[in-house]
Protein backbone atom coordinates (compact mmCIF):
# COMPACT_ATOMS: atom_id res chain seq x y z
CA UNK A 1 0.00 0.00 0.00
CA UNK A 2 1.45 2.99 -0.82
CA UNK A 3 0.90 6.45 0.88
CA UNK A 4 0.02 10.43 0.23
CA UNK A 5 -1.36 13.27 1.35
CA UNK A 6 -5.00 14.78 0.97
CA UNK A 7 -5.49 19.05 1.45
CA UNK A 8 -8.23 19.44 3.68
CA UNK A 9 -10.68 22.99 4.31
CA UNK A 10 -8.21 25.27 5.24
CA UNK A 11 -5.55 23.17 4.98
CA UNK A 12 -3.13 26.33 3.65
CA UNK A 13 -3.46 29.65 4.08
CA UNK A 14 -3.07 31.80 0.66
CA UNK A 15 0.82 31.93 1.03
CA UNK A 16 2.25 30.21 -1.89
CA UNK A 17 5.00 29.19 0.06
CA UNK A 18 2.96 27.12 2.51
CA UNK A 19 1.91 25.27 -0.31
CA UNK A 20 5.60 24.42 -1.81
CA UNK A 21 6.43 23.47 1.68
CA UNK A 22 4.30 21.07 2.48
CA UNK A 23 4.65 19.40 -0.83
CA UNK A 24 8.11 19.31 -0.98
CA UNK A 25 8.07 17.97 2.42
CA UNK A 26 5.56 15.39 1.50
CA UNK A 27 7.79 14.28 -1.51
CA UNK A 28 10.78 13.94 0.55
CA UNK A 29 8.77 11.86 3.17
CA UNK A 30 8.21 9.02 0.64
CA UNK A 31 4.76 9.92 -0.35
CA UNK A 32 3.74 8.66 -4.02
CA UNK A 33 0.41 11.31 -4.41
CA UNK A 34 -0.93 14.75 -3.27
CA UNK A 35 -4.03 15.20 -3.90
CA UNK A 36 -6.30 18.59 -3.61
CA UNK A 37 -10.20 19.07 -3.43
CA UNK A 38 -12.26 21.45 -5.44
CA UNK A 39 -14.75 24.21 -4.43
CA UNK A 40 -15.54 27.16 -6.87
CA UNK A 41 -17.42 28.99 -3.67
CA UNK A 42 -18.59 28.84 -0.59
CA UNK A 43 -22.20 29.63 0.33
CA UNK A 44 -22.79 32.48 2.95
CA UNK A 45 -25.05 31.21 5.88
CA UNK A 46 -27.14 34.29 5.71
CA UNK A 47 -28.16 34.03 2.41
CA UNK A 48 -31.82 33.66 1.75
CA UNK A 49 -32.99 30.08 2.08
CA UNK A 50 -30.40 29.84 4.71
CA UNK A 51 -27.06 27.16 4.06
CA UNK A 52 -26.99 23.70 5.88
CA UNK A 53 -24.22 22.56 4.21
CA UNK A 54 -20.51 21.52 5.76
CA UNK A 55 -18.94 23.97 4.05
CA UNK A 56 -19.31 27.99 3.39
CA UNK A 57 -17.70 30.77 2.65
CA UNK A 58 -15.31 31.42 5.06
CA UNK A 59 -13.41 27.80 4.09
CA UNK A 60 -10.22 28.45 2.35
CA UNK A 61 -10.16 25.84 -0.61
CA UNK A 62 -7.18 26.24 -3.39
CA UNK A 63 -8.33 26.10 -7.02
CA UNK A 64 -6.83 22.74 -7.58
CA UNK A 65 -5.72 23.22 -11.55
CA UNK A 66 -4.46 26.15 -10.86
CA UNK A 67 -2.45 24.93 -7.94
CA UNK A 68 -1.44 21.84 -8.78
CA UNK A 69 0.68 24.42 -12.38
CA UNK A 70 2.22 25.40 -9.62
CA UNK A 71 3.36 22.69 -7.58
CA UNK A 72 4.21 20.73 -10.66
CA UNK A 73 7.14 23.16 -10.84
CA UNK A 74 8.14 22.92 -7.10
CA UNK A 75 8.17 19.11 -7.02
CA UNK A 76 9.64 16.20 -9.11
CA UNK A 77 8.25 12.52 -8.47
CA UNK A 78 5.02 13.43 -6.34
CA UNK A 79 1.71 12.65 -8.23
CA UNK A 80 -0.83 15.07 -8.42
CA UNK A 81 -4.74 14.82 -8.06
CA UNK A 82 -7.38 16.89 -7.97
CA UNK A 83 -9.66 14.66 -5.87
CA UNK A 84 -12.04 16.08 -6.92
CA UNK A 85 -12.92 18.15 -9.45
CA UNK A 86 -16.43 18.30 -9.65
CA UNK A 87 -16.81 17.63 -13.40
CA UNK A 88 -20.32 18.35 -14.12
CA UNK A 89 -20.19 22.03 -13.35
CA UNK A 90 -17.28 22.71 -15.39
CA UNK A 91 -16.72 22.91 -19.19
CA UNK A 92 -15.49 19.86 -20.08
CA UNK A 93 -12.89 21.22 -22.90
CA UNK A 94 -11.61 23.65 -20.71
CA UNK A 95 -11.24 20.72 -17.95
CA UNK A 96 -9.34 18.52 -20.77
CA UNK A 97 -7.43 21.74 -21.65
CA UNK A 98 -6.23 22.41 -17.91
CA UNK A 99 -5.65 18.27 -17.31
CA UNK A 100 -3.29 17.94 -20.14
CA UNK A 101 -1.72 20.46 -19.64
CA UNK A 102 -1.26 19.80 -16.41
CA UNK A 103 0.02 16.28 -17.43
CA UNK A 104 3.13 18.02 -19.83
CA UNK A 105 3.99 20.58 -16.98
CA UNK A 106 4.67 17.67 -13.87
CA UNK A 107 6.15 15.22 -16.93
CA UNK A 108 2.99 12.94 -16.59
CA UNK A 109 2.16 12.96 -12.38
CA UNK A 110 -1.18 14.22 -13.05
CA UNK A 111 -4.59 12.49 -12.06
CA UNK A 112 -8.16 13.98 -12.66
CA UNK A 113 -10.28 12.77 -9.50
CA UNK A 114 -13.88 13.89 -10.62
CA UNK A 115 -17.46 13.32 -9.13
CA UNK A 116 -20.96 14.99 -9.52
CA UNK A 117 -20.65 17.14 -5.82
CA UNK A 118 -23.60 18.21 -3.81
CA UNK A 119 -23.62 21.95 -3.66
CA UNK A 120 -26.17 22.73 -6.30
CA UNK A 121 -25.12 26.83 -5.04
CA UNK A 122 -21.85 26.25 -7.54
CA UNK A 123 -23.87 24.65 -10.19
CA UNK A 124 -26.39 27.95 -10.63
CA UNK A 125 -23.15 30.43 -10.22
CA UNK A 126 -21.24 28.25 -13.03
CA UNK A 127 -24.47 28.03 -15.28
CA UNK A 128 -24.63 24.08 -15.35
CA UNK A 129 -27.96 22.49 -14.66
CA UNK A 130 -27.71 20.73 -11.21
CA UNK A 131 -30.32 17.59 -11.84
CA UNK A 132 -28.48 15.87 -14.84
CA UNK A 133 -24.97 15.87 -13.48
CA UNK A 134 -24.85 12.43 -13.62
CA UNK A 135 -25.75 11.84 -16.99
CA UNK A 136 -23.52 14.68 -18.22
CA UNK A 137 -20.20 13.65 -16.33
CA UNK A 138 -20.17 10.23 -18.36
CA UNK A 139 -20.62 12.26 -21.86
CA UNK A 140 -18.08 14.58 -20.50
CA UNK A 141 -15.69 11.52 -19.27
CA UNK A 142 -15.68 9.72 -23.62
CA UNK A 143 -15.43 13.41 -24.92
CA UNK A 144 -12.36 14.03 -22.88
CA UNK A 145 -10.45 10.68 -23.35
CA UNK A 146 -11.14 11.46 -26.93
CA UNK A 147 -9.58 15.18 -26.92
CA UNK A 148 -6.58 13.10 -25.34
CA UNK A 149 -5.49 10.59 -27.27
CA UNK A 150 -6.77 12.26 -30.67
CA UNK A 151 -5.20 15.50 -32.95
CA UNK A 152 -8.73 16.48 -33.99
CA UNK A 153 -12.22 15.23 -32.43
CA UNK A 154 -16.01 15.31 -33.86
CA UNK A 155 -18.29 14.41 -31.46
CA UNK A 156 -22.39 15.24 -30.87
CA UNK A 157 -23.92 14.11 -27.98
CA UNK A 158 -26.94 15.21 -25.61
CA UNK A 159 -25.24 17.80 -23.88
CA UNK A 160 -21.29 17.87 -25.71
CA UNK A 161 -21.03 19.12 -28.82
CA UNK A 162 -16.85 19.48 -30.74
CA UNK A 163 -16.83 19.38 -34.01
CA UNK A 164 -13.11 19.23 -35.92
CA UNK A 165 -10.86 20.85 -33.43
CA UNK A 166 -8.26 19.25 -30.78
CA UNK A 167 -6.13 20.02 -28.47
CA UNK A 168 -2.37 20.50 -28.62
CA UNK A 169 -0.26 20.26 -26.73
CA UNK A 170 -1.53 16.35 -25.69
CA UNK A 171 -0.91 14.65 -22.79
CA UNK A 172 2.52 12.79 -22.88
CA UNK A 173 0.61 9.49 -21.89
CA UNK A 174 -1.84 9.40 -24.18
CA UNK A 175 -4.65 9.69 -21.78
CA UNK A 176 -4.45 10.88 -17.86
CA UNK A 177 -6.31 8.31 -15.60
CA UNK A 178 -9.86 9.36 -14.26
CA UNK A 179 -10.37 8.75 -10.73
CA UNK A 180 -13.98 9.18 -9.40
CA UNK A 181 -15.69 9.82 -5.81
CA UNK A 182 -18.81 8.55 -4.27
CA UNK A 183 -20.66 5.81 -2.97
CA UNK A 184 -24.22 5.41 -4.55
CA UNK A 185 -25.12 2.22 -6.95
CA UNK A 186 -25.14 4.64 -9.79
CA UNK A 187 -21.28 6.40 -8.92
CA UNK A 188 -20.10 2.84 -8.43
CA UNK A 189 -21.56 1.50 -11.58
CA UNK A 190 -20.12 4.73 -13.33
CA UNK A 191 -16.37 3.62 -11.89
CA UNK A 192 -16.79 0.33 -13.18
CA UNK A 193 -18.06 1.28 -16.67
CA UNK A 194 -15.12 4.46 -16.71
CA UNK A 195 -13.07 4.84 -14.10
CA UNK A 196 -9.53 3.99 -13.34
CA UNK A 197 -10.08 4.61 -9.86
CA UNK A 198 -12.17 4.52 -6.80
CA UNK A 199 -11.99 7.47 -3.99
CA UNK A 200 -14.60 6.94 -1.37
CA UNK A 201 -14.93 9.04 1.44
CA UNK A 202 -15.96 6.81 4.46
CA UNK A 203 -14.61 5.62 7.67
CA UNK A 204 -15.05 1.91 7.69
CA UNK A 205 -12.95 -0.54 5.57
CA UNK A 206 -15.82 -3.24 5.76
CA UNK A 207 -17.41 -1.40 2.72
CA UNK A 208 -14.10 -1.51 0.43
CA UNK A 209 -15.38 -5.14 -0.31
CA UNK A 210 -18.68 -4.84 -1.26
CA UNK A 211 -18.58 -1.53 -3.56
CA UNK A 212 -15.73 -3.43 -4.92
CA UNK A 213 -17.75 -5.78 -5.88
CA UNK A 214 -20.51 -3.86 -7.37
CA UNK A 215 -17.73 -1.77 -9.60
CA UNK A 216 -15.82 -5.16 -10.68
CA UNK A 217 -19.79 -6.17 -12.01
CA UNK A 218 -19.93 -3.28 -13.85
CA UNK A 219 -16.88 -3.57 -14.85
CA UNK A 220 -17.30 -6.78 -16.51
CA UNK A 221 -20.45 -5.81 -18.07
CA UNK A 222 -18.72 -3.07 -20.34
CA UNK A 223 -15.48 -5.80 -21.06
CA UNK A 224 -13.05 -4.17 -18.59
CA UNK A 225 -10.45 -5.69 -16.56
CA UNK A 226 -12.07 -4.66 -12.51
CA UNK A 227 -8.39 -5.85 -11.22
CA UNK A 228 -6.95 -2.53 -13.15
CA UNK A 229 -9.05 -0.29 -11.02
CA UNK A 230 -7.34 1.25 -8.03
CA UNK A 231 -8.89 1.90 -4.59
CA UNK A 232 -7.54 5.01 -2.20
CA UNK A 233 -8.98 5.72 1.32
CA UNK A 234 -8.00 8.48 3.67
CA UNK A 235 -6.99 8.04 7.30
CA UNK A 236 -7.12 12.30 8.74
CA UNK A 237 -4.10 13.13 10.70
CA UNK A 238 -4.14 13.84 14.71
CA UNK A 239 -2.42 13.96 17.71
CA UNK A 240 -2.99 10.09 18.38
CA UNK A 241 -0.42 8.37 16.17
CA UNK A 242 -1.50 4.82 17.27
CA UNK A 243 -4.97 5.36 16.48
CA UNK A 244 -3.96 6.82 12.76
CA UNK A 245 -1.83 3.21 12.34
CA UNK A 246 -4.11 1.09 13.47
CA UNK A 247 -6.81 2.51 11.28
CA UNK A 248 -4.37 2.55 8.27
CA UNK A 249 -3.63 -1.35 8.78
CA UNK A 250 -7.14 -1.81 8.74
CA UNK A 251 -7.31 0.16 5.28
CA UNK A 252 -4.37 -2.23 3.96
CA UNK A 253 -5.86 -5.32 5.18
CA UNK A 254 -9.13 -4.44 3.10
CA UNK A 255 -6.90 -4.24 0.36
CA UNK A 256 -6.59 -0.46 -0.44
CA UNK A 257 -3.35 0.25 -2.48
CA UNK A 258 -3.35 4.12 -1.72
CA UNK A 259 -4.24 5.69 1.55
CA UNK A 260 -4.01 9.48 2.03
CA UNK A 261 -3.31 11.15 5.10
CA UNK A 262 -5.84 13.98 5.66
CA UNK A 263 -4.64 17.33 6.97
CA UNK A 264 -6.06 17.88 10.75
CA UNK A 265 -8.93 19.94 10.23
CA UNK A 266 -8.27 23.37 11.85
CA UNK A 267 -4.74 23.49 11.60
CA UNK A 268 -3.42 25.24 8.80
CA UNK A 269 0.29 25.58 9.16
CA UNK A 270 2.41 23.97 6.92
CA UNK A 271 5.11 23.19 9.59
CA UNK A 272 2.27 21.39 11.74
CA UNK A 273 1.19 18.77 8.50
CA UNK A 274 5.00 18.18 8.24
CA UNK A 275 5.40 17.18 11.94
CA UNK A 276 2.15 15.39 11.84
CA UNK A 277 3.49 13.68 8.47
CA UNK A 278 6.61 12.49 10.36
CA UNK A 279 5.39 11.04 13.51
CA UNK A 280 3.15 9.35 11.06
CA UNK A 281 6.04 8.00 8.58
CA UNK A 282 8.46 6.91 11.62
CA UNK A 283 5.64 5.06 13.64
CA UNK A 284 4.46 2.95 10.12
CA UNK A 285 8.07 2.41 9.13
CA UNK A 286 8.70 0.82 12.81
CA UNK A 287 5.68 -1.10 12.32
CA UNK A 288 7.20 -2.57 8.84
Amino acid sequence: MKLGIALGANALPSDPRAARDLAQAAESLGLSRLIAADHVLGADPDRPGGWKGPYTHEHLWHEPMVLFGYLAAQTERIELMSGIVILPQRQTALVAKQAAELDVLSGGRFLLGVGVGWNEVEYQALGQPFNRRGARMDEQIALMRALWSRPTVSFEGRFERVSRAGLNPLPPRGDIPIWMGGHSDAALDRVGRLGDGWYPLFDDPALVAPGRERIATAARAAGRDPDAIGVQARVVLGNDVDAQIAAAQRWRDAGVEMLLLGTAPGVSEPDQHIAALSAFMDAWRTEG
